[in-house]
């Protein structure tokens, strides 16, 4: 394996969202050029140079065993990848992104296309005030300064405003401070696939819906009206001991939960199902239970079209569901919909599946992601 080399490095945005511009081109590095040590706090200035919209700013640490010049070449093409334009004329412009090497360990060396250590980084306050807080005591290889003594003899007075944004070396570190995600959906739509490929991949403790000895189900399938009581009575005691005992349970060697349901589901199924007396005596019961369980901090809702969960119903096979009316679904997805435009102080990410396929197709399961990490991010907003 190659030596491995500690680089500084300096990432701006001022086009588009900048924030999530910012961690994802953090997950891109970690990617593609090596493990993320530090990240500095983000802070945020007006624009360099020109007039346009202020940028956030941040400096971040690496191991990797890239030379310069692959380690330039490999950051080109991720500022390219997300987003950055070409230049269309001389001097400053707004970038979604904007990435400069500021030291490659104590190495000095000039060429056409490279210059280390950055020649401009002692000039900048919107560099050196992060490079401080990840790199203080690092020594410049010509000017024989560490980074505080650079910052104090900086002329540069352009105001930094430091923000309590927060970003992540990788997914696994973002999804373990969301703590808890709630995968949901209707009937087909796919939430156990989901939640089971998210926590295999990124270290999570999985909490997945027992429902299948239910012996209500295939009875409510046939007769709706006389089981539906009974039914949803026993979903919402077995849903509450499980969540309960699964949410309050945390696995120290896990990163955080996630589950392909949420307690509040039951209400949305016995609403549909369940004769307004039944579900007025329902809901105070439910009311008490729900007070009491933990809260997903994100709910990712999978939208599939009535004929796609119809298709996905009948492709797995589960005798007691192929009974399951397209009538039947759709208000079930309308009491989802109701519910989360009631309740707009959850956070709620709607995903519409229909044109994807995240199991056989990576790059669709790579575009879920990403709208999860971006609205993850957003939260901070």
């Amino acid at each position: 394996m190659s030596n491995q080399e500690t680089v500084y490095l300096s990432i701006g945005s001022n086009l588009g969202d900048r924030l999530c511009n910012l961690q994802e081109c953090i997950f891109s590095i970690e990617t593609k050029i090596g493990g993320v040590l530090a990240i500095s706090n983000v802070y945020e200035c007006s624009s360099w140079g020109f007039n346009a919209d202020d940028f956030l700013n941040i400096c971040i640490s690496l191991k990797t065993s890239l030379n310069p010049a692959n380690l330039l070449k490999t950051l080109l093409q991720i500022e390219q990848d997300l987003g950055r334009a070409k230049k269309r004329s001389k001097g400053y412009e707004s970038r979604s992104i904007d990435i400069d090497i500021l030291y490659y360990g104590c190495e000095t060396s000039t060429n056409e296309t490279l210059v280390i250590p950055h020649p401009e980084l002692h000039n900048r306050k919107f560099v050196l005030q992060p490079l401080a807080d990840i790199a203080p005591q690092f020594y410049h290889p010509i000017l024989k300064k560490d980074t505080r003594n650079l910052l104090q003899e900086c002329k540069d007075k352009e105001e930094l405003t430091k923000t309590n944004y927060k970003l992540f070396k990788n997914r696994t570190k973002l999804f373990g401070f969301t703590n808890f995600i709630a995968i949901e959906g209707n009937i087909g739509a796919g939430k156990t696939t989901l939640a089971q490929k998210i926590a295999n991949d990124f270290n999570a403790k999985l909490i997945l819906e027992r429902f299948a000895d239910n012996p209500f189900l295939p009875k409510f399938y046939e007769d709706q009206m006389r089981y539906a009581f009974p039914l949803e009575m026993s979903f919402l005691a077995d849903r509450y001991q499980q969540f309960s005992d699964d949410t309050s349970q945390y696995d120290l060697f896990k990163s955080f939960m996630i589950s392909d349901y949420d307690i509040y589901k039951s209400l949305i199924f016995a609403q549909v199902t369940l004769q307004n007396d039944e579900f007025s005596l329902y809901r105070k019961l439910f009311n008490l239970m729900y007070k009491e369980v933990q809260k997903p901090k994100i709910y990712v809702y999978l939208f599939q079209s009535t004929p796609k969960l119809l298709e996905n119903i009948k492709k797995r096979g589960r005798d007691y569901e192929q009974s399951i009316t397209a009538h039947y679904l759709e208000k079930i997805n309308k009491g989802y919909l109701d519910f989360f435009k009631s309740h707009p102080e959850q956070n709620t990410l709607i995903i519409d599946l229909e044109d994807m396929d995240f199991v056989e197709n990576e790059e669709d399961y790579q575009t879920i992601l990403k709208r999860i990490t971006d609205f993850a991010i957003k939260m901070q907003y």
